[in-house]
């Protein structure tokens, strides 16, 4: 019979566990925050739905441009929404490389590939963070 002991602390494994869980809450959240902005920001009177979703979960002002929308710089292209976007955008992409993160991991097990898989996903994360907050603060 072979004894396992349980090591105490926080290894990387265990901190992106409670990572996602978190970051898959805070995204439902930012969500309903985006929609409730919107709706005070007179959305409920002046668009669709599919451009209310759209707005919220990606709020550019070039979306409310393209939605006949009168005034569009008095109330959504402000900071609020920018930052609103880049907290969607990266707990989104870093929720999702990290998923993809673990299933690549599940079929490759304890190979010598491991860690440049693990520096390419690391790679792309980071590439997509940069290109996704470059189209925030520029468009």
């Amino acid at each position: 019979m072979s004894s396992r002991t349980v090591q105490p602390g926080l290894s990387f494994e265990y901190v992106l566990w409670i990572f996602t869980r978190i970051s898959g809450l805070t995204l439902i959240l930012l969500s309903a925050i985006g929609v409730i902005s919107a709706f005070a920001l007179g959305a409920r009177t002046q668009v669709d739905l599919p451009t209310l979703m759209r707005w919220t979960f990606f709020p550019n002002p070039n979306h409310v441009i393209n939605s006949d929308i009168p005034d569009v710089t008095l109330g959504w292209a402000n900071a609020f929404w920018q930052v609103m976007q880049i907290l969607i955008v990266f707990f989104a992409v870093t929720h999702s490389f990290n998923g993809f993160r673990v299933v690549i991991e599940d079929f490759i097990g304890q190979s010598i590939a491991r860690p440049f898989i693990r520096g390419f996903i690391f790679l792309l994360w980071m590439f997509t963070l940069v290109i996704a907050v470059y189209v925030v603060i520029f468009s």
